[in-house]
Order: structure tokens, then sequence, then C-alpha cells
């Protein structure tokens, strides 16, 4: 192909940190033409002078021994922190849902939307001192496509028929049309390594602002300032340093007494008393995290739609969100989708706490009246164990045995939750409903934690990818969401804020509702006073 043919194949738009909105609405008038990008200004505190030097302390709640530098296996919110800290994907997501590019300085679509090219950026070098090249994201690619990988990102990766590189492009065939794939581009398993981390993938190798010094999982991590970072805007302590904190209370005692700077996860109902501490302020910010219970559609007894149905009514929703939240979020309906997300449908029934229907169904699933085992551990979520007694109660009122069985927090993530059939978990929720979707709920993601498997469902979730009128694109969500509701093993009680502690030392933050702790950036943007 001739550069004059492809600049009359692919259609580009000017970077300028697009909306979601405005590049579908530009992809209806252009045939779903290029995209978004580059950086813009979110707050007034990006336009101070950072300071350069000093060291980053935080203490980080969600972590355990059993994890690995590998992003394909990044999990709870350490393992995803430490791989945002030493890690770059092709793209970031702004707070305004916007995209910048990063180890892409180009996107640009096929007008039906099958064939994506992004342009890789050069002069980025890895920490071992290599250079990055299109090789190295293609190889990337290839291991998160791999089922052998059991790669978070395994279900956006489906669909994609083929990748090539020509050139310094890296360049990606689809099935069918998509006109989100450059956020799911985003996800923060694909970091870039090299040869795609088919040597060791857990060497924690990438092209960020901080190189690995030390890793002892479930404990600590550090790292320094990596001396060849290709970004000045970027980076600015002479190291980071996370401390593995998995009790809130030790969290918030660090974060109080000075040891470190930042903490994520604080409780909702320690916010309002922390805030109040001396020389640190409680952040606290609205998006897609949702904490959840999950159940295996394909393992008794939860293979019993019936079953399913009687436990989902028999939670209270707005006691929970009460108690647990206090204030710190909404009310959920059993999808992992709100308000925050584009073509979001508001219309949608919201499924209240009804002890009669919990009965019905109960008693026409035929249950044996057995205890029915919900798994729960205080590192599933904030007040995860005050909300499993929450749904203990209210579902005795309704007839229906549940209990409780409290597991340790070391160990949880990798051997209760996608593992026991039914158990308390959070999502921090992703960019687009595409994204949300195809993770977890895509009968083929290797992160079906609820072994959802609705043909109906997977097709619509094709057919909305590539659909330009937004309004037949809704209507697909919202078939989709139905289904899940009504079929799925998901009961999502609530939507919960990032709740975050942090130092008044601590300058440049900037709310993202993306993920928490500034979609895990704060070691990339923030700085020292």
């Amino acid at each position: 192909m001739t550069d004059q043919t492809k600049t009359s194949t692919y259609q580009r738009f000017a970077r300028k940190g697009l909306s979601r909105r405005t590049l579908l609405g530009r992809a209806s008038v252009l045939g779903l033409g290029a995209l978004i990008g580059g950086s813009v200004p979110f707050s007034a505190a990006l336009a101070q002078e950072p300071v350069k030097g000093g060291i980053l302390k935080m203490g980080l709640g969600g972590g355990e021994s059993t994890e690995s530098l590998d992003p394909a296996m990044a999990l709870a919110q350490v393992a995803f922190n430490v791989t945002r800290t030493f890690g770059e994907t092709l793209l970031d997501v702004n707070p305004d849902g916007s995209l910048d590019m990063r180890l892409a300085t180009d996107v640009s679509s096929s007008p039906d939307a099958k064939t994506w090219t992004f342009a890789i950026r050069e002069g980025v070098k890895f920490h071992d001192g290599s250079d990055l090249t299109a090789e190295d994201v293609l190889e990337t690619m290839r291991r998160h496509s791999d089922e052998d990988s059991q790669s978070g990102a395994l279900g956006i990766m489906k669909g994609i028929t083929g990748m090539r590189v020509e050139e310094s492009n890296f360049i990606v065939e689809l099935a069918d049309a998509n006109a989100d794939l450059p956020y799911l581009m985003s996800d923060y398993h694909l970091v870039i390594q090299p040869n795609g981390g088919r040597d060791n993938p857990a060497a924690g190798i990438g092209t960020g602002p901080y190189r690995v010094v030390e890793a002892e999982p479930g404990v600590r991590y550090t790292f320094e300032k990596f001396a060849d970072y290709w970004d000045d805007s970027r980076g600015h302590f002479d190291g980071v340093e996370f401390a593995v904190i998995n009790d809130g209370t030790a969290r918030n005692a660090a974060l109080q007494s000075g040891q470190v700077h930042i903490i994520n996860q604080v409780a909702p109902k320690v916010a309002g008393l922390l805030g109040r501490a001396p020389g640190l302020e409680v952040k606290s910010v609205a998006g897609r995290g949702h904490y959840v219970f999950i159940m295996h559609c394909d393992t008794p007894p939860f293979d019993n739609a019936d079953l399913r149905m009687a436990l989902k009514y028999a939670i209270n929703r707005e006691e929970m969100v009460d108690k647990i939240l206090q204030g710190y979020g909404t009310v959920g309906n059993d999808i992992p989708i709100n308000s925050s997300y584009p073509l979001f449908d508001d219309t949608r029934p919201q499924r209240t706490y009804d002890p009669e229907k919990a009965k019905e169904y109960y008693e026409k699933s035929g249950h044996d009246g057995s205890p029915i085992i919900l798994r729960t551990a205080d590192g599933a979520f904030p007040g995860a164990v005050d909300a499993a007694q929450l749904f203990q109660e209210s579902a005795r009122a309704c007839g229906i045995p549940l209990e409780i069985s409290r597991e340790p927090d070391d160990g949880y993530w990798s051997d209760v939750w996608n593992v026991e059939p039914f158990c308390a978990s959070y999502w921090s929720g992703r960019p687009v409903q595409d994204q949300m979707y195809a993770t977890a709920y895509l009968s083929t993601a290797d992160w079906n934690d609820t072994r959802f498997d609705n043909a109906d469902f997977d097709a619509k979730l094709i057919a909305a990818r590539g659909e330009l009128d937004q309004d037949k694109r809704r209507q697909l969500y919202r078939e989709m969401a139905d289904i899940l509701a009504d079929e799925g093993g998901l009961i999502c009680p609530m939507f919960n804020d990032f709740i975050e502690g942090v130092s008044d030392q601590i300058r440049g933050w900037e709310e993202s509702g993306v993920l928490e702790l500034m979609n895990g950036l704060a070691p990339h943007k923030c700085w020292l006073a």
C-alpha cells in the first residue's frame, strides 16, 4: 500500500483529547475515522511547576504474597498500581474520558473500523536499555491473545483476526467493526514489554518513569527513577515505595503518622474522621467502581436460575449503600454499568429488596435448604464482611439460609475469587461498556468470574461494537443489561466512590474516576511540595 493510498484509506483526526461522544459523532460522518489523543490539562494543579526529587511513599491495600510482576496477571489493587508504575500502554484514558497518546503517537482506522493502525513512538527505551519497536508491541498483543497466558485482557483481545507490523506501525485486523478498540488498548494489563514479555513475563521491565528495584509480594515494592524515560512531564520523584498494608486501620495510621504520603481504599465509615486530621485530605471521586457478590452460573446450586434470582431479590441495596458506603456511592442494579458510562440507559427499572419475590423464587428453585456459603474477606472491598452480614440478615428474612465464610486476606484473589462459586468481590470498572462486558461477561473471557455463557449476549456485544447509530447502540447495551441482570450470576448492590487519603505535601493531584489513585498514575503525575 502506497502512502497516497493510505492517506485516502485512513481518516485522521487531530490529537485534541476528543471525548468518546465526539469520536462517535465524527465517526458517523466520516466512516469511523481515526481517533483521539493528546494530553490536555485537567486542573489548575497541572499548571504549577512540578518539583523534582524526593521519595513518594504509598500505603496500599489489596496485596498478597502470590502476586506476580507479569502484567497479564495483575489482579488486585497493589498489582494494578505496581504495573502502572513501571509499565505503559499504547494509550491512557484521561479523567474526562478522552484518550491520551502514550507509546502510540497516532491512531487511525479504515472506514469500516475493522483495520486499525497504531504508529509507535520512537526514541523510547525499556528499562533493560533496549529500544521499543513495533515488534515488541506485536509480541505483547500476541501473548495476551494466547489463552495459555491467562491474561486479564484476553476477553478484549477476542475478535482480533490478525496483527502485523509495517515499518513502525502496529496494525490490527478485526472480524467485526469496533469503534472502541483504542480504548481497549488502554487496558492496564497490556503493558508493552521487550519481545512481548515472552522471555520472562514477570521480569518487571517496561518503559515507565520508574524501574523496579525490589519486589516482595505482599510486603513492599521499591522503584527508582528511570534516567532514560522519554516523557519529561512525568516521573518527578527520585523513587517510589509501596508498603502493602491490607489492614485499613493500619493504613490510616501510616498516613496520619507521616510514614506514607498516599493511601488507597479509605473505608467510608472513617473517611469523614480521617479528613479532619491535620496535614492530610481525603479525596473522593465517583466513577465506575462497584462492589459485588458473584455466583458461578455453571456450579451447583448456582446453576439454578431461580436460586440466583431469589438471592438477587433477597439483598437490600439501599440499606447496604447507606450503611456500607455512607454516602460515598450509589445503588447498583445487578449490572456492572452506571451513569459514568457513555450510552448508559437510565430507564431500566431499579431492582429492589422484595422478600415475597425472593421466597417465591427460592421455593421454585427446589433448593434443599442446606446452607448457601458466601465467602468474603476484609480485603474483598472496604466493608465487605459487614456487607455480607447485612446480606445474610436480609436473606434470612426471606427464608434463605445464607452462611458467611470469612476468608484470610492473603490468597483471597488467588484461592477464592474466580475459584469458589459464591464470593464477595469488586471491579474498578472500565472506560467503556464494551471493555467492561468483554473483560468479565463475554463467555470466552478469562476473567468471566460468574461463568456467564449466553450466546445472545455475546452476539449483541459484537453487534454493538460496530453500530454507528448511537440510539441503536444504546438499545443493544440495554438488551445486554437486561439479559445479564435476569440471567447472570452478578449481584451488584452498589457503585463505590474511589476514596483515598493524601498528605498535604502532595501536589499535582487530579480527580479521576477511571480507576483508583488517578488511574494508577499518581506516581507519574504528582510531586512533593
